[in-house]
């Protein structure tokens, strides 16, 4: 189960952050088709995903899992998990129109998952939370989750909700990985815990670093993406790999699926967002939510991460 949201998913969710970025219409096709054939379920996307791409102007992602439900007629085999406020805020008109623009791109009646995209700590709890029990009410979306909250406005979020009768966040989603651990471990692990929250973790794989893919500098031109993993190779980066490697050898693994695995065995995480461009990156990802580490083999790997 995805904490108390009333939604369930296998260990993987797949990141839509690629679709109309480095994956063209036909192969988030055939990356979404290899996925749900894998048995997997929730398909997380954002209405901001891809405007960075010169040309776009965001909801591009939206736009082709939208199309793809329709070709493919599968509404009822996949959960939509998407965000909104990024830009626009948290008020509650700006919600309301961007769960109804994403509702339009995916070409469906209800969201199954929408978070607030980041937290705005100048709108109070009563006004963004009474936007989406009205959102939740109108049978638009069937359950809330919050991204990019602090520890200490995710707890008064709950306590509104409790104290107002109004839908409150079963899932938070944050930046977590074995190089960048501090943005959940502590006080906003402690209350995902706490309350029972679902937690889906995005950068799950360090923006590809963790896979093993970018090895040395000239491994950066791999990628349009190679840019956001240079800070990786200092620090304790090539001693994580290098634990990665040893535990997937053993396991007969990839990097990147014993990576995934050890996140998902941490306190709190429902499953770790991962994206993929081709469909070999799917079945790599997929095998992941099928990986069980041992103690002993989780131990080794958080010791190299410390």
């Amino acid at each position: 189960m995805l904490g108390n949201s009333g939604l369930a998913t296998p260990p993987l969710v797949l990141g839509g952050n690629v679709f109309g970025w480095t994956a063209d219409k036909e192969t988030s096709f055939a990356v979404l088709d290899a996925f749900v054939a894998g048995g997997g379920t929730m398909i997380d996307t954002a209405d901001v995903y891809s405007g960075w791409v010169p040309g776009n102007s965001g909801g591009e992602s939206e736009t082709i899992i939208g199309e793809w439900m329709k070709a493919r007629g599968n509404r009822e085999r996949v959960l939509i998990a998407t965000k909104g406020g990024y830009y626009d805020g948290i008020g509650a008109d700006a919600l309301a129109n961007a769960a109804d623009a994403s509702l339009r791109r995916l070409q469906t009646d209800r969201i199954d998952l929408y978070y607030t995209h980041k937290d705005d700590p100048a709108v109070a709890h009563e006004v963004y939370l009474g936007a989406l029990d009205r959102l939740v009410r109108a049978g638009k979306v069937r359950a809330i989750g919050a991204s990019q909250i602090s520890a200490e406005r995710l707890e008064q979020s709950l306590e509104t909700s409790k104290a107002n009768g109004l839908a409150a966040y079963g899932v938070l989603q944050t930046w977590y990985n074995l190089l960048e651990r501090e943005r959940y471990e502590g006080e906003l692990r402690d209350v995902v815990v706490r309350h029972g929250l679902g937690m889906a973790s995005f950068y799950s794989l360090a923006s590809g670093y963790l896979t093993g893919k970018y090895r040395v500098r000239s491994d950066l031109g791999k990628s349009v993406r190679g840019g956001g993993v240079q800070a990786y190779f200092e620090g304790k980066g090539p001693e994580v790999l290098a634990a990665l490697d040893e535990v997937a050898a053993e396991l007969g693994a990839t990097p990147a699926q014993a990576a995934l695995a050890w996140t998902t065995a941490q306190p709190g995480v429902t499953a770790p967002i991962a994206s993929a461009t081709n469909v070999d990156q799917m079945a790599e990802l997929l095998a992941a939510s099928e990986l069980r580490l041992s103690r002993d083999q989780i131990d080794r790997i958080d010791q190299a991460s410390r």
